[in-house]
């Protein structure tokens, strides 16, 4: 069986996607300048990307699961083109919300499929190939925030991502689909009623606040740095991102994990201590490696706990934390890092100080001890 296409094709959908979430920092300036309106309002367009990306998922992941990836794989693709599309040619800032939503509908259900098509056909490997495909969420930014930093106008940059992807990911997801036998699980009604769901669904919504933060904040946080210093940080932020998630999926394989996941929480709750005491770059570095494989492990850790056979749809569940945390770490923080910049900072610790003691509680003491 030839199931290392499938690797190819997550992995190819998720360089793309990086695009809405880690070339963010490099694109924010382009569109401040080119609408002409506050850091506050272009915000906005991040939350709406994570509200929109993470809600639309759960519809998306349940079709993909009972019918197949192949079609809401393609109609998602179109989607994702779409936002750049339409925001290269939208005349006001209203008119970027409602294409970037749309872009950011697509692109949420085509996370899911590409990380669910590692879940499904690498049973065996679950850490190490949901991470190989998950490395293009960092390293596709990464290669491109650099180009998009050339540019002085938002309009060709987004129209050229836009024509690239539409002519790539619908050829791409046309070949994509699950296992049709060997898979168990539960389902979403089932998992919805499991107290330990609930603590590791807010575990990841409150740990995850210093990447939100950094991911939608660093141009602002690092203001006062030279700007080829910050140029090199929004690059760095998601290649180490990317790079960290095969990496860290493989020590999941083998140590465990739920202690592969709680060391990851504490880790970043040390690269947002590192952050309060303005120690920008090592907080990014830190921040970007743990970070960058956070959702990864948490979608890894749904598969072993509840199954694999409604991962899609379970994960897709999961991912709505996401929009929690994207309206905790941008519209909330952005407003108290320019009203009480050493609030802001201590509130980023805070949250993932709360996220690692809420896996703590779901996680028994044996499972995070357990080595596989």
């Amino acid at each position: 069986m030839n199931r290392e296409k499938y690797i190819v094709i997550g992995l190819t959908a998720m360089l793309f996607n990086s695009l809405y979430q880690y070339s963010w920092n490099a694109l924010e300036p382009l569109f401040k300048k080119g609408f002409a309106v506050s850091i506050v309002e272009i915000e906005v367009a991040f939350t709406l990307f994570t509200i929109f990306s993470t809600t639309f998922q759960t519809v998306g992941g349940y079709f993909a699961d009972t019918k197949g990836p192949k079609i809401v794989g393609i109609f998602s693709s179109i989607l994702s083109a779409l936002g750049f599309l339409g925001t290269s040619f939208s005349p006001t800032v209203y008119f970027f919300y409602i294409f970037w939503s749309l872009g950011s509908i697509g692109e949420g259900i085509l996370y899911g499929i590409a990380t669910n098509l590692a879940i499904k056909w690498y049973q065996d490997r679950r850490g190490f190939a949901t991470g190989l495909v998950s490395l293009g969420f960092g390293v596709g930014a990464s290669l491109t925030n650099p180009i998009i930093a050339s540019f002085t106008n938002f309009r060709e940059i987004t129209l050229i991502i836009g024509l690239i992807e539409l002519i790539i990911l619908p050829t791409l997801l046309s070949f994509s689909k699950y296992p049709a036998k060997g898979l168990t699980g539960n389902t979403p009604k089932e998992i919805l009623v499991s107290p330990k769901w609930w603590l590791i669904y807010f575990s990841f919504v409150t740990a995850a606040v210093p990447l939100t933060v950094m991911s939608s904040s660093l141009s602002v946080i690092g203001r006062a740095l030279p700007l080829q210093d910050l140029v090199i940080l929004i690059s760095l932020f998601p290649f180490m991102s990317g790079i960290s998630r095969p990496i860290l999926g493989h020590v999941s394989d083998k140590i465990g994990r739920a202690k592969t996941v709680l060391l990851v929480d504490i880790l970043i709750t040390f690269g947002a201590l590192l952050l309060t005491i303005n120690l920008i770059g090592p907080s990014v570095l830190v921040i970007g490696f743990f970070g960058g494989s956070m959702i990864t492990l948490y979608f890894s850790l749904v598969g072993d706990i509840f199954g694999s056979k409604f991962s899609t749809s379970n994960n897709a569940f999961l991912y709505t934390g996401k929009a929690i945390s994207g309206i905790m770490g941008s519209v909330i923080f952005s407003y108290l890092f320019l009203t009480m910049p050493e609030v802001s900072r201590l509130y980023t610790l805070m949250c993932g100080i709360t996220g690692t003691l809420l896996l703590v509680i779901a996680m028994p003491r044996k499972e995070i001890l357990k080595v596989r």
